[in-house]
């Protein structure tokens, strides 16, 4: 049960009801080890998948699940999509590749996949968890009906400053942060932190599954306007990257950096072409 009190979510999927955990940290597969994220930065093609690479956890995020079909991943804990906009634009990375692998999802994702890929939940509803963004104030889906009212549902959609979870234990904000203040959660139990990016929450997931450290590959942002290793330039789909590198991105994994560290985890960036940016990873 997360911090709001909500165990499960209910799905209708084509005349059925599933019911989908919320993340339950006492009910999750802990790493305890060193884990490597995959983004999907082209870096990504001209990285070398050792055999030691491939043998330690790996967590994968919106297209680089495609990896597997290149590379014997030995360990997958986990494949993270926080949003729904990726499953409409490349519903056939998940089809093509998403066999039952632990699967990490917001409810707008959820909720996305529902329509475009029904098949999905139906095969594979044991193996998806949901996760949710701490600065949100409705996630029960009890309150479905009431956010068809347009008043309620502007409610729904409106973020939360994190400057009111500063004092939460469970999370570590920095609001001297500009234009807004940013942040990183603890325990994703309790809400992950957004940061612009999908491999932030996929981070925020790996530390509190028991990571001891954080290795994250093809975080690129520098060359966010090419396409992703997955696409080509007719495909591409559209990237917000840009206005969010250096106001929210770079400082939130910075922030990142020097907290997980002080609590024993290392984060380090191996992307060559974003090396530069960061000074804490």
């Amino acid at each position: 049960m997360n911090s709001k009190g909500i165990s499960n979510y209910q799905i209708k999927v084509q005349g059925k009801t599933y019911s989908v955990p919320f993340f339950n940290k006492k009910n999750a597969n802990h790493i305890n080890k060193s884990v490597n994220i995959f983004a999907s930065g082209p870096s990504i093609d001209q990285l070398s998948f050792t055999d030691d690479l491939l043998e330690n956890p790996s967590i994968f995020v919106n297209g680089s699940l495609s990896l597997i079909d290149k590379h014997d991943f030995a360990n997958i804990a986990a494949y993270v999509i926080s949003d729904e906009r990726f499953i409409k634009h490349n519903a056939e990375i998940l089809e093509q590749f998403y066999t039952g692998q632990p699967l990490y999802i917001t409810k707008p994702v959820i909720d996305t996949i529902a329509t475009a890929l029904p098949n999905l939940i139906q095969k594979y509803q044991d193996s998806i968890t949901l996760i949710y963004p701490v600065d949100r104030p409705l996630t029960d889906d009890k309150l479905s009906l009431l956010k068809s009212l347009p008043i309620l549902n502007k409610v729904a959609k409106k973020k939360l400053s994190l400057d009111k979870f500063k004092d939460h234990q469970d999370f570590v904000i920095d609001s001297t942060n500009s234009p807004k203040p940013i942040g990183v959660s603890l325990d994703i139990e309790n809400g992950f932190v957004e940061a612009g990016t999908v491999a932030f929450v996929a981070a925020q997931l790996a530390y509190t599954l028991g990571a001891k450290k954080i290795s994250l590959y093809g975080i690129d942002l520098i060359n966010s306007s090419q396409p992703r290793f997955y696409e080509s330039k007719d495909d591409a789909a559209p990237c917000k990257l840009d206005k969010a590198i250096i106001d929210r991105i770079v400082p939130s994994f910075d922030l990142m950096g020097i907290v997980y560290d002080q609590h024993g985890v290392k984060v380090t960036n191996k992307s060559p072409v974003s090396k530069g940016l960061f000074r804490n990873i």
